[in-house]
C-alpha cells in the first residue's frame, strides 16, 4: 500500500508540474491506472489510494481480475479502460466488461461493437487509436484516414466517439515522442469541426509512464500510466 500510494503521489506531482508548464489545470487531467498483470491486491491498494479509473489490454484477463475483484469489494466504483488492441470476437465480452474502449482502430471492428452493442440495448464509449508514429508495429487509423474513419463510425448507431487514443512511438527521450502529441490534438481539433453527430472530442488517451509528462504539456486528458503506479510488470 505505502508502495503505491507513495508512487500515484509522485505521478500527481509530476503531472502537477507539467500542468503548470502548459498554463493547464490539473482537475482535467485523468490517470488511468494500467494495472495489466498485476494482481487484484494491487488494483485495490490503488484504490484505496484514490484511483478510479483503471486499464487493462487483454479481454480475458480483465475479466478473471474484476470478476475476482468485485467478489472482494462489491461495493466497489470503478471506471474501467480497455486500453490494449480489441479484437472482433472479443467485442461482446468486452462491452460487458468496460466502461470505454480506447482501442477502436477499423470501420469492421466499429461495426461489430455497434452490432452488439444495439442487441445489449447499450449505447458504447468508444476511442478512436490513430498511430501517430507511422510504426508498422502499432495499430490505428492514419492520421490521414482518422476523419473519414471519423464520420463512417459517427453513422453507425450504439457507438459514442469520444476522442482519440494514440501511443507514441518507442524512442530513447520523451521529447522526441513529442510531435505525435501534437498531431493527435491537431487532429482531435480537426474531426471536432466536422461537428459529426455522437462524436465529441472529448479525451486525449496519450501517454505513459515514459513520456506523460509532455504528453500533459500537448493536451493529454487521459494518461495511461502502468509502471509509475505498480512497478515493473510480473
Amino acid at each position: 500500500m505505502l508502495n503505491i500510494l507513495r508512487n500515484y503521489q509522485t505521478v500527481l506531482e509530476r503531472i502537477s508540474q507539467a500542468a503548470v508548464r502548459a498554463w493547464r489545470k490539473t482537475d482535467d487531467i485523468q490517470i488511468v491506472a494500467v494495472s495489466k498483470t498485476h494482481p487484484v491486491g494491487a488494483i485495490i491498494q490503488a484504490y484505496d489510494a484514490g484511483i478510479v479509473h483503471f486499464g487493462e489490454s487483454k479481454v480475458q484477463e480483465a475479466e478473471g481480475k474484476f470478476n475476482r475483484l468485485f467478489q472482494l469489494k462489491p461495493d466497489l466504483k470503478i471506471i474501467r479502460h480497455l486500453v490494449g488492441h480489441l479484437q472482433s470476437n472479443k467485442v461482446k465480452k468486452a462491452l460487458a466488461l468496460f466502461d470505454i474502449i480506447h482501442s477502436v482502430d477499423s470501420l469492421h471492428l466499429g461495426k461489430e461493437i455497434s452490432i452488439r452493442a444495439a442487441a445489449a440495448g447499450t449505447e458504447a464509449k468508444i476511442l478512436l487509436q490513430v498511430n501517430t508514429s507511422g510504426e508498422a508495429s502499432k495499430y490505428g487509423a492514419s492520421p490521414d484516414q482518422a476523419p473519414e474513419l471519423a464520420a463512417k463510425l459517427a453513422e453507425l448507431p450504439g457507438l459514442k466517439i469520444q476522442g482519440l487514443m494514440t501511443i507514441g512511438a518507442f524512442l530513447p527521450e520523451a521529447e522526441q515522442v513529442r510531435p505525435c502529441f501534437i498531431k493527435l490534438k491537431r487532429l482531435s481539433e480537426q474531426i471536432a469541426e466536422l461537428k459529426l453527430p455522437n462524436v465529441e472530442m472529448k479525451y486525449l488517451s496519450m501517454g505513459m509512464t515514459s513520456d506523460f509528462e509532455i504528453a500533459v504539456e500537448e493536451g493529454a486528458n487521459l494518461l495511461r500510466i502502468g509502471t509509475a503506479i505498480f512497478g515493473e510488470r510480473k
